[in-house]
């Protein structure tokens, strides 16, 4: 006989995988700057720091080079890749293609629950920027992101962007302090969410669009193999021309 099901209570959710974590392991690596990118590290002793049998070590380290992550090195380990000018502005391209469309969906389907919680992530946003706090900021910025993603219903687009932002994060990981300010970035997302309060999808999608753009030509300034203008032009501004006209 089943054991009674206790409605009040929601079932636990599934724990991480021993993959999953070890994904995540390296991915917090990346963002705290331990794994350096053209450096070899070996898998053997990620899996002994990590506590865990190589085969979920290599499992992850599969999965992570399939977003472009790592490479792997015949029998001696793995090294973090730095994304290039293509690799940026196809990063670009992938964000704009599924992050405009998700804020013209937040826009119309976001409750007064939603906006909230949207402003609250803002709002924590601001008080990173004057705290000085880049890393609370960028937190609270990607939180910002998943919100906007999870309003349009696609939690398989979320899981890209956010590998995706891990990337960019190698590349100078943001144009913070570089290009722009904290203040700068705070602002950009203004638009977005005047839009989304407004219900106005096509605002908030062209809010959306023009930061992100912002985003990339900054980041492509970075790249180490060239300023990628020409890369722009054929993967960024033939979109942008379409869904202007």
């Amino acid at each position: 006989m089943s054991p009674a099901v206790d409605d009040d209570h929601v079932p636990a959710a599934r724990p991480p995988s021993l993959t999953e974590r070890t994904i995540e392991a390296v991915r917090e690596g990346i963002r705290n700057g331990s794994f350096v990118p053209g450096e070899l590290y070996s898998v053997y002793r990620l899996a002994d720091e990590l506590g865990v049998s190589r085969s979920p070590v290599r499992d992850a380290l599969l999965r992570l080079a399939e977003t472009g992550m790592v490479a792997f090195e015949r029998n001696r380990g793995f090294r973090v890749v730095l994304p290039g000018a293509r690799e940026l502005t196809e990063i670009i391209a992938v964000r704009l293609a599924l992050e405009v469309p998700a804020a013209e969906r937040a826009a119309v389907r976001a409750t007064d629950a939603d906006r909230s919680a949207l402003h609250d992530e803002h709002s924590a946003m601001q008080a990173a920027v004057l705290a000085g706090d880049e890393s609370a900021f960028m937190l609270h910025d990607q939180r910002l992101h998943g919100l906007l993603l999870d309003l349009a219903g696609n939690a398989h687009a979320a899981r890209i962007i956010e590998n995706l932002r891990d990337a960019t994060r190698l590349v100078g990981a943001s144009t913070i302090k570089k290009s722009r300010s904290l203040e700068d970035v705070y602002r950009e997302h203004r638009p977005i969410l005047d839009a989304i309060d407004d219900s106005d999808p096509v605002a908030a999608g062209s809010a959306m669009r023009r930061h992100l753009e912002s985003t990339g030509r900054l980041l492509l300034r970075e790249a180490p193999d060239g300023n990628g203008t020409s890369l722009w032009a054929d993967l960024i501004e033939p979109v942008a021309d379409e869904r202007g006209g």
